[in-house]
């Protein structure tokens, strides 16, 4: 049975240091949530918490209604998957697959039954009776996998799994984990430094910076509709264009960028003032005689899009990606181009504060 998991105002401090500041999140059961954010932010350290590793300096953390603030590691129930795998090179596959149903002293036919599955589930059961270091870095890490979850844990827990993995190969095994999850439905929580790996694998993430968390939502709502500057430029990429914000009603507003280019877009509240817009390379397109105008600096073709650098007339770069079936010709460096967006499809945000003021 799978655990919700609660974390209520979570503190964590080394020293001065404040590493967790006051965390609120809610994993539901069954769920593939996703801890997301640069070095530093806090992700490992509240893994570690919610795994038992780590002191709670403050808040609560909760699998259902069950309080595990003092409760030790090996209580509580998970399963672990580390960065540098942390399987036993003395021990076989199978032995250490085996390892966790022999601590918890399960029957010898049940443990073999189990082991056995486990590594029909990963697709290394022909490599049972090897020792790690006759393995790849995938296979070690389906290792890990299978000893993670044949002690059938309400919760995995995984600290950048596939960091060590070259980028083919962490494509291919984060397929084989998302399978995993969804057909053994526990509840697991994951890290990472890699967005384009929480956006393919999770069902929700939390984007993370220095301690707090900026931003809880599915893959499409992060990306579409990022709630702050952060989360726009953490995600993927965005070009920020700086413009002026005036709107009364807080229906539509007037967007100027530059003395006389002006959109309309709608808000949530009457706003004026400096503000930001963001918009994706995918977002931008090249108009025939309106937008900003600029110039291409280099153009890169990537197969299915291409991809330009344009410097505006205020010498802001922006990217522009353009798909090759929508493109006639490869425009050429130094040429001029106006460079236009749709106001429904970008986010704006207040200059002061960064956060979203757009619907």
């Amino acid at each position: 049975m799978s655990h919700q998991v609660l974390i209520k105002k979570a503190v964590k401090k080394y020293g001065d240091f404040v590493a967790l500041n006051g965390v609120d999140l809610e994993m539901n059961p069954g769920e593939f949530f996703t801890l997301l954010g640069p070095s530093g932010c806090g992700k490992t350290t509240l893994l570690r918490m919610i795994a038992g590793f780590n002191s709670v300096d403050g808040g609560e953390i909760y699998f259902d209604d069950k309080l595990l603030n003092h409760m030790e590691a090996h209580k509580r129930g998970i399963g672990m998957v580390f960065q540098n795998y942390a399987i036993f090179p003395h021990l076989t596959v199978e032995e250490n697959v085996a390892y966790g149903l022999k601590a918890k002293k399960v029957p010898k036919a049940e443990i073999e039954r189990r082991v056995d599955e486990a590594l029909d589930l990963v697709q290394i059961k022909k490599l049972k009776n090897r020792k790690p270091n006759e393995l790849s870095g995938g296979q070690q890490q389906r290792v890990a996998l299978a000893r993670a979850f044949v002690i059938e844990p309400s919760v995995l827990l995984m600290d950048e799994p596939l960091s060590n993995l070259d980028a083919k190969l962490r494509v291919q095994m984060r397929t084989v984990i998302k399978k995993l999850q969804r057909r053994l439905g526990i509840t697991t929580i994951y890290v990472t430094h890699d967005q384009e790996e929480a956006l393919a694998i999770s069902d929700r993430i939390a984007v993370m910076k220095d301690g707090n968390v900026m931003q809880v939502g599915t893959p499409e709502q992060i990306y579409k509709k990022p709630e702050n500057t952060f989360v726009a430029g953490f995600i993927g990429v965005s070009n920020f264009i700086d413009c002026k914000v005036e709107g009364e009603n807080g229906d539509q507003s007037a967007l100027t960028i530059g003395e006389d280019y002006t959109v309309s877009v709608g808000l949530k509240k009457s706003f004026k003032g400096k503000g930001i817009i963001s918009a994706r390379p995918e977002q931008l397109f090249f108009d025939q005689s309106k937008g900003l105008k600029g110039t291409v600096v280099i153009s890169t073709f990537l197969g299915d899009f291409i991809e330009y650098e344009i410097e505006l007339e205020n010498g802001q770069i922006l990217q522009l990606n353009e798909y090759t079936k929508d493109s006639e010709t490869l425009k050429k460096d130094g040429e001029t181009v106006y460079v236009n967006f749709k106001p429904d499809a970008v986010n704006v945000y207040d200059a002061e504060t960064m956060e979203v003021i757009s619907c």
